[in-house]
C-alpha cells in the first residue's frame, strides 16, 4: 500500500483512462494500417507501432498496479507538527545561507520542478518526523548538507 494526494492520484486515474480510451486504440490503429503495406519482415513502420503498443500496455499494467494498492491520505487529517508526506517544508541551507521550500511526496507525484520530492529520497528521508526549528544532516550524493527546518505547513 502506498499514500499518496488526491491530487496526484487523479492525476494517474487521468493518464491510465487517455492511454486505455484514446493511445491504445492509437495504436493498435497503427499495427493495422502497417501490416496492410506488406511484407513484415521489412516493415520498420510495423515494429516500431508494435513497440509503441508494448510500451502503452507496460504503462497501463504499471499504472493499474499502482491504483490498485494506493490510498488516498486526507489532508485535512494531517498535522503541521512534524515533516511527514504531504507536508510542505521550508529550509535553510546553513551551508550557504539558501532558502528552498518541497513538498513531501509519494515517489509516483515527485517532480522536481514543482518542487515536489519523493518521500524516498535521502532529503525526505531524513526530514521526517522532525518539527519546525530541527537541524538535520542530510547525506546527499555530493557529501552532507545540514538543513534547518523554518515552517512546515499544507
Amino acid at each position: 500500500m502506498e499514500y499518496m494526494s488526491q491530487g496526484g492520484y487523479d492525476e494517474l486515474s487521468n493518464e491510465l483512462n487517455d492511454l486505455i480510451k484514446v493511445r491504445l486504440p492509437e495504436a493498435i490503429q497503427a499495427i493495422s494500417e502497417a501490416r496492410d503495406k506488406g511484407d513484415l519482415s521489412e516493415n520498420y513502420e510495423y515494429r516500431a507501432a508494435k513497440r509503441e503498443h508494448g510500451r502503452i500496455l507496460r504503462r497501463i499494467n504499471f499504472l493499474q498496479k499502482v491504483l490498485a494498492h494506493a490510498r488516498v491520505l486526507p489532508e485535512d487529517q494531517l498535522s503541521n507538527d512534524s515533516v511527514q508526506l504531504l507536508t510542505k517544508v521550508e529550509l535553510l541551507n546553513l551551508g550557504n545561507n539558501k532558502r528552498m521550500t518541497y513538498t513531501i511526496v509519494s515517489p509516483h507525484e515527485a517532480n522536481t520542478r514543482e518542487r515536489k520530492i519523493s518521500i524516498k529520497s535521502p532529503i525526505a528521508r531524513a526530514l521526517l518526523n522532525k518539527k519546525k526549528g530541527d537541524i538535520v544532516n542530510v547525506h546527499v550524493p555530493i557529501g552532507t548538507v545540514k538543513l534547518r527546518i523554518e515552517d512546515i505547513s499544507h
